[in-house]
């Protein structure tokens, strides 16, 4: 199944190189909202018992309507005021809120509470950063637990105590002899250059640094925190006089992730021969970074509200940090919270080299609440500021498929192949990847097809566009082969992606190979449950391997289930008639017998909701 991505420009996944997408799978994703839908709300002067508060509250809290849920925690702590549990999740509500000093409180009432000890020892160890009384902190930060990442994780954050105390040295060493698996220097090595420059280290700095910097791992595994890294030395190297080192660190990021507004910035402003300031100048700054480093490592579907919680807390310690406000707005969009996005982006400084990152993001989130038109023309202006900056055009793009105006989409990647020039680079293959989803839209498919294999040839092993040029193959019946062997390798990249899956099943349904397609479409649907493609393609499967009561009761979910990538009425004839018989010669032409011409795929979707 066909899906086209919407867009982050910055995430843990790719740190805003150039758009973000989530997983390209198929063509099922719900209609963008005209709006954003507003929790039910219930108020706190309505409970009138503890289970009111308490069940009110808890719904407030899985829907992430902090606001409403910390007021009636509040009130259910009226009717038990030495309910642990609810503390706990008050003093969480509050954090994630952004209500630092608050949840800070709770942390200190709770700070003997063993169920809430992970995080009430970082909230009260950190303030004690912040307020300078650093040996209170290393005291409150110590860990000796068994988990790895969290005897990292506090293990950085007392360095940096060490480092706001003048024990340079001693936190450097503490870092230098810590054990662990290997991803551990993707982060230590950042951190030590780091701290490094803070003591006034600078050869100590330049070494861990460049150690940073050509971690083969650091790319996959911490983006954000390679780009930190790739910034801190060429603002060491600029600062040192080092002119071009500085500019060679920084087409090392350039040549891993381009497209970076941020490193465009550092460079034009080293080029002139300006000193820029380095990021972390101080041991509280160096402690939000480990926060921010830990956090934008975990930013994944499923995990929004330990990241949200980390940067949260980082975000209290460094509040003029972009890159954690901007990583923020994207948790709050995979949330479905394009209000609270807006609000984070409009946070970020106007003289923040990531201001521009900000605005096109913000632009893109615009559409989301429905406001189209605002969005397109505020991010046609930001095309017209910097008619180079290829990220735009892409922010552009994904407002237009949204609104399903795919021949002015496909003028604008259009546009921007011509930014892009003759010289192309790994990182433009999604540029190439949606100017073909535009032209496919307009069932022009001698100008889709080379764009979707000039993806390919910069990102051979891509599995979005693997999927996506697989299953139009397939679907349209031009090589099924061919299409067969592209959605095996991105299944093999991705067995988890039901819409990759489906796409394989579907398949073998085109090629008759029908009890290989019940075993994959099987999966998908366990994969992605309630999606009306996979259900469709599922009943078609089952139907012509003689389990017809199973078929017509996946065609009636088609009906109910979300996706409109389904000829709904041609499904209710299937549920009325079933398909009809195949010929003796019916092998790879199954389409014709069975199924109505599948449906344009929708708007690009959210990162992650369908991924």
């Amino acid at each position: 199944m066909r899906q086209t991505p919407r867009h982050l420009l910055l995430s843990s996944v790719a740190l805003a190189a150039c758009l973000v997408f989530g997983s390209v799978a198929g063509a099922a994703t719900p209609e963008a909202k005209p709006a954003e839908e507003k929790p039910v709300t219930f108020e706190a002067k309505d409970a009138r018992s503890f289970s009111g508060a308490f069940l009110a509250a808890r719904t407030a809290d899985v829907d992430h309507d902090y606001t409403t849920a910390i007021s009636l925690y509040r009130k259910a702590l009226d009717f038990d005021p030495a309910n642990l549990e609810i503390r706990e999740r008050l003093m969480i509500s509050l954090l994630l809120n952004g209500d630092f000093a608050d949840g800070l409180k709770e942390a200190e009432a709770l700070k003997d509470d063993a169920a809430v000890e992970r995080v009430t020892k970082i909230v009260r160890g950190l303030d004690a950063v912040r307020a300078g009384k650093f040996d209170t902190a290393k005291k409150i930060l110590a860990y000796e637990g068994p988990n790895d990442l969290d005897r990292l994780t506090h293990l950085m954050l007392s360095a940096w105590a060490d480092v706001g105390a003048g024990k340079g040295k001693k936190a450097i060493s503490s870092i230098t002899s810590l054990k662990g698996p290997a991803w551990f220097k993707v982060f230590t090595d950042y951190h030590l250059g780091a701290m490094a420059i803070v003591n006034g280290d600078i050869s100590t700095a330049r070494q861990y640094l460049n150690k940073a910097v050509t971690n083969n791992d650091a790319v996959a595994t911490a983006p954000d925190t390679f780009m930190r890294a790739v910034m801190a030395l060429a603002r060491l190297e600029a600062s040192a006089g080092n002119k071009q080192k500085a500019l060679d660190a920084i087409s090392v990021g350039d040549g891993l992730i381009a497209n970076y507004a941020p490193l465009k910035a550092l460079r034009e402003s080293i080029e002139k021969g300006e000193k820029p300031a380095q990021q972390i100048t101080t041991a509280a700054e160096g402690a939000a970074g480990v926060l921010f480093s830990i956090g934008g490592a975990l930013n994944r579907q499923g995990a929004e509200d330990m990241v949200a919680l980390y940067l949260q807390i980082s975000h209290a310690l460094d509040p003029k940090s972009a890159d954690t406000l901007i990583l923020l707005g994207g948790i709050a969009e995979k949330l479905e919270q394009p209000q609270r996005a807006i609000s984070f982006y409009q946070q970020v400084l106007e003289d923040s080299p990531m201001r521009r990152i900000s605005e096109l993001q913000l632009g893109i989130t615009l559409s989301d609440t429905g406001k189209v038109d605002e969005a397109k023309q505020h991010l046609k202006e930001l095309i017209a500021s910097d008619p180079a900056d290829v990220r735009s055009y892409i922010a552009y793009g994904s407002v237009l498929s949204e609104a399903k105006d795919y021949k002015e989409m496909a003028a604008n990647y259009d546009k921007a192949v011509e930014v892009i020039g003759p010289v192309t680079k790994q990182g433009d293959w999604s540029v190439f990847f949606q100017r073909g989803i535009a032209y496919e839209r307009l069932k022009t498919w001698d100008k889709a097809e080379p764009n979707f294999r000039k993806a390919l040839e910069l990102n051979p092993e891509q599995p979005q566009v693997l999927n996506y040029l697989g299953y139009s193959l397939v679907d349209m019946n031009l090589n099924l082969d061919e299409g067969l062997e592209m959605i095996q390798r991105a299944v093999d990249a991705r067995p988890d992606d039901g819409y990759i899956v489906d796409s394989l099943g579907w398949a073998y349904y085109r090629m008759g190979r029908f009890d290989d397609a019940v075993t994959e479409l099987e999966k998908a649907i366990q994969l992605r449950a309630g999606d009306a493609t996979i259900n469709d393609h599922l009943g078609d499967a089952y139907w012509r391997v003689g389990r017809k009561l199973e078929a017509v009761y996946q065609w009636n979910r088609t009906l109910i289930s979300e996706g409109e990538d389904v000829n709904r009425e041609h499904v209710k004839e299937k549920i009325a008639n079933g398909l009809p018989p195949l010929g003796p010669n019916d092998t790879n032409t199954v389409r014709n017998q069975t199924e109505a011409p599948t449906a344009p795929a929708p708007a690009p979707a959210q990162p992650d909701k369908k991924s």
